[in-house]
């Protein structure tokens, strides 16, 4: 039988020579095709939830492929949708995101290009699925938190305070995503303010502040959501992503909305629920958090398992020393991420690949996306748009030139998505739009 619980090998040399932090995709696949004993993961999951005001939503899709008809290349996606001000936007983002970054990742392309294309397409998916539900009219805002499973990869987007964690088989517990809270995001609250937005607590008679800090107008205690019509559009739906790569070994997701969150940290949510199926590692996640906290809110919660092929449950983590080998981070480190974000181990649990959080759309997106050669026209780069050059414009103009920029090379923006862009840095609205 293949020994597939075995760590990945990486001597003492190597681990002093891993500068820069960040591991390219094409070494790792590359290794993953050298080495006959890693297979594709199994991925198991579970599902719970509490309601208190109906306003959260879950998508569950184990059975995605890149390729339609191939099974070679299926993905899995797992989100959580935690609406406030009404249900419409989380049902809307939940039936319309995962279409909207399928649409911006190229075709015919190999499984390496695919993952790497990713992030970005998540940004656009994000951004785009902002504008169309904001058409609407509607008022309603959503957090949403979206994980995309390719075998060992694994990719998280994120806005607002829904949460992914990352409990590895190395006995790590990680976040995988960063908490859009006014309240505790200190860059946060200055980009809002930089960009014409008010923050500070609720007022009372009396001139007294209580409760968190909002934005104003609007009062959103969020500095990111999709929807949110009514609140500036300093709220942006720019998402935070962060790409990993566990070791054969597996791990597991906790993936929920504030609910559990707010009653539980990251370690007691992993801590409770080690060594059980998802299905009931779910159900008792959910459970603990309502003991500690009541049910104060939704309450969702999704338990994901990425494990061997051979084994039928991820085992209890045995207490260990100190891991002794330093960890690799991510591209750009904000100094809101907590630090056990900071904990993933280089060796035998997981390799970081990609981190980004800006909130400037400029800074998220590749300028490669060049004219094409046989219509002449420019792909907007968020909604994939075919526009004239005369009709698109780059994101290298205007404020954003300089002297080393070249804005004939793209990235390109429809008139729309250009207006996104500059209302979300606060230079004019952009509602009302209506695309055609």
């Amino acid at each position: 039988m293949l020994d597939l619980l075995r760590p990945l090998h990486v001597s003492t040399d190597n681990i002093s020579r891993m500068r820069p932090p960040l591991v390219p995709l094409a070494t790792l696949i590359g290794r993953e095709l050298r080495n006959e004993k890693i297979e594709k993961p199994f991925v198991k999951y579970g599902q719970a939830a509490l309601a208190k005001k109906g306003e959260d939503y879950f998508l569950i899709k184990p059975d995605c492929q890149r390729v339609p008809g191939d099974l070679s290349t299926s993905f899995s996606v797992f989100a959580i949708f935690d609406g406030h001000n009404g249900v419409s936007a989380a049902i809307f983002v939940k039936e319309k995101l995962l279409d909207n970054v399928l649409s911006a990742i190229p075709q015919d392309i190999t499984r390496e290009e695919w993952l790497q294309a990713l992030p970005q397409a998540l940004v656009a998916g994000f951004v785009k699925t902002d504008i169309e539900f904001q058409q609407k009219g509607e008022t309603s805002g959503t957090t949403v938190t979206f994980v995309v499973i390719d075998e060992w990869t694994v990719t998280v987007a994120s806005v607002g305070d829904s949460r992914c964690i990352l409990d590895s088989q190395g006995g790590v517990v990680s976040l995988l995503t960063v908490d859009h809270r006014l309240e505790e995001n200190v860059e946060e609250r200055e980009r809002v303010t930089a960009s014409g937005g008010e923050v500070g607590r609720l007022n009372v008679f009396g001139g007294n502040e209580v409760g968190p800090l909002r934005c104003w107008p609007g009062g959103l205690c969020l500095s990111r959501s999709i929807g949110d019509t009514d609140v500036g559009e300093f709220i942006v739906p720019i998402p935070h992503v962060k790409q990993v790569k566990l070791s054969n070994a597996g791990g597991r997701l906790v993936i929920a909305s504030d609910g559990i969150w707010d009653a539980l940290s990251s370690d007691m949510a992993a801590k409770s629920c080690r060594g059980l199926p998802a299905e009931i590692a779910a159900k008792l996640v959910v459970k603990v958090a309502l003991r500690s906290r009541g049910l104060k809110d939704d309450t969702t919660c999704l338990v994901v398992d990425i494990i061997p092929s051979d084994i039928p449950v991820l085992p209890p983590i045995p207490r260990k020393k100190h891991n002794m080998f330093s960890s690799l981070f991510g591209k750009k480190a904000l100094s809101s991420v907590s630090k056990s974000t900071k904990e993933l181990s280089a060796v035998g649990v997981v390799e970081e690949l990609f981190e980004e959080g800006s909130a400037i759309l400029a800074e998220r997106l590749s300028k490669y996306f060049p004219a094409n050669a046989n219509s002449g026209l420019c792909r907007c780069a968020v909604c994939q748009v075919d526009q004239t050059p005369g009709d698109s414009l780059s994101v290298n103009s205007g404020s954003f030139f300089s002297p080393g920029s070249k804005p004939w090379e793209g990235p390109f923006l429809c008139s729309n998505c250009q207006k996104k862009k500059d209302a979300m840095e606060g230079k004019r609205s952009s509602r009302p739009t209506v695309m055609t």
